[in-house]
């Protein structure tokens, strides 16, 4: 059984190649029991994720994830979210490998954002704005890229400022001209994409302030009691989750419901729709869409085994 740290997932995970292998394992699918989600004490949550595909597939694959997410870690300087994974051969059981979970989850949430937003971002987008500073904010510029290459343009806001400024530098010796900025609600209605990754129970981005063709990416928040938009963001775009799983558990879209702002009806469409061809993404340049991503199992699947395959 293979040992595989932080720096090997990341050498194994190039999102051009990771973007690729997700939009495979969407249109194919897996088994994908819902998540088990324990509290631990008030300082955070454990997160259990499956996922596998039995015999006759080839090669035939169990994953699962442990990620613990302790929002409080912040004030200590750690990232909020830590985690490790456990692939396993699904014909014997036999161990083949434990990942680095944290470098595993951002990697895969960058990229499922990036997959989603080749179907609803403009073609010409150029500009970013990503919403939050923290491990999965850092690369979404990289992960938009592989779909979006004239992206070219990035403003970062953080609640914390210092840290948009810390992150604005690191992108601009990346190659992007990218800057921070205080001024969230001037900053929305400028970027072609918009892409929330925190742990806000608040509503951060308000769809009044959502321009044309605008696409709106909330990846941060996956519980009911989080929320990264208002009710009125629901109202104005095209919405697509990542799984159906999101309609129980995303606060986002709960608290829309409840709020009468949007209806589960108006659904357009699952990831997995997308990549088959079943469901329509951006079908105008003036059309807002937004995808709503709180976490599928079936992602860690798919990146864990490119991880073992190369190692």
């Amino acid at each position: 059984m293979r040992s595989l740290d932080a720096a090997a997932v990341r050498a194994a995970l190039p999102f051009p190649a990771l973007v690729a292998a997700l939009r495979r394992a969407f249109a194919a699918g897996a088994e994908v029991p819902p998540r088990h989600v324990h509290s631990i004490g008030d300082a955070g949550v454990s997160l259990l994720m499956p996922a596998w595909r039995a015999a006759p597939a080839a090669p035939a694959r169990y994953g699962v994830k442990i990620v613990n997410v302790f929002p409080g870690n912040a004030a200590r300087g750690l990232p909020g979210i830590h985690g490790v994974y456990a692939l396993f051969d699904a014909s014997t059981g036999v161990p083949l490998a434990v990942l680095d979970g944290s470098e595993l989850t951002a990697r895969r949430t960058a990229a499922v954002a990036a997959l989603a937003a080749d179907f609803l971002a403009r073609a010409d987008a150029r500009s970013l704005l990503v919403v939050g500073a923290g491990r999965v904010g850092s690369i979404i510029p990289e992960a938009m890229r592989a779909v979006r290459p004239a992206l070219r343009d990035v403003t970062v806001w953080n609640r914390t400022p210092a840290a948009a400024e810390v992150l604005a530098a690191r992108l601009r010796d990346q190659g992007f001209v990218a800057r921070a900025t205080a001024d969230l609600a001037a900053a929305v209605p400028r970027a072609d994409i918009v892409s929330c990754a925190t742990l806000s129970e608040a509503a951060l981005v308000q769809g009044a302030w959502l321009a044309e063709g605008t696409h709106l990416d909330l990846i941060g928040s996956f519980a009911p009691a989080m929320r990264e938009a208002d009710g009125a963001a629901f109202a104005r775009c095209r919405v697509f989750v990542d799984t159906d799983e999101a309609l129980a558990k995303s606060g986002d879209l709960l608290q829309a419901v409840a709020e009468g702002a949007w209806e589960t009806a108006a659904l357009q469409g699952t990831l997995a729709q997308l990549c088959r061809g079943e469901a329509a993404g951006r079908r105008d340049a003036a059309e807002r869409t937004l995808f709503k991503s709180v976490g599928t199992a079936l992602a860690d699947l798919a990146a864990a085994e490119r991880v073992a395959d190369a190692a």
